[in-house]
């Protein structure tokens, strides 16, 4: 038959635990411990700040291209938009220098159809020039004698209000022959020579819409 002696057992077990506690609880093991802890946190610590870092610098690098991407394109906008305004400015001045350019050259257009109006009724009549100066109108012309002056004037004259102070000069002077005539002439010195009557009309002309304000121009028109 077998004995156990558990008395023994139990003191043996009790020695073994606290020979455990014992090292354990001694001040070295405990410091080691500590250091093993803190260098496992240390490590841990410093791998996670690695990472995260890196992962900041790459978010940041692309970031930073994005904005110089966007930058150089806000700068190729820039140009081209600095380019179109130059362009534009070019045409607004060119297209400011021909409308100069047609209001020095071409006046108010009521006024030559007025006087055509008037000048077509009246044959025989040589239009050489009409000028425009403000309200005043100077008209110059030929014709073969001064009763058909008369009649052109009296036509502006009784326009309702459109010519008024109206004012005419004549004078004769030597036609200008054709070359047959002038050969005929020079054949024969003392063969009368043609004449004409010169006319010279000026008056003030008052335009339909008085809203409007008359702006200096000269005209020469040809008949």
């Amino acid at each position: 038959m077998i004995k156990v002696n558990l008395l023994e057992s139990i003191t043996d077990r009790s020695g073994g635990v606290a020979f455990v506690e014992d090292k354990v609880s001694s001040t070295r093991t405990q410091t080691l411990l500590l250091a093993l802890t803190v260098m496992t946190l240390l490590v841990l610590g410093i791998g996670y700040e690695y990472v995260s870092t890196n992962r900041q610098h790459a978010a940041a690098v692309e970031e930073l291209g994005r904005q110089q991407r966007i930058n150089d394109q806000m700068n190729a906008v820039k140009k081209e938009q600095a380019e179109l305004e130059k362009k534009i400015a070019d045409i607004n001045l060119r297209v400011q220098a021909i409308q100069k350019l047609r209001a020095s050259q071409q006046g108010p257009s009521e006024v030559l159809e007025e006087i055509k109006a008037r000048f077509d009724a009246v044959p025989s009549l040589y239009l050489k020039s009409v000028e425009q100066k403000e309200a005043e109108i100077t008209i110059k012309g030929e014709s073969p004698n001064e009763a058909t002056v008369t009649r052109f004037g009296q036509s502006m004259e009784f326009s309702s209000g459109l010519f008024t102070n109206l004012n005419i000069e004549t004078s004769r002077e030597v036609a200008q022959v054709t070359s047959k005539a002038g050969a005929a002439a020079a054949a024969d010195p003392n063969a009368p020579r043609p004449e004409v009557v010169t006319f010279t009309i000026k008056c003030n002309y008052a335009r339909p819409n008085t809203q409007q304000n008359p702006e200096p121009a000269n005209q020469v028109a040809k008949k």
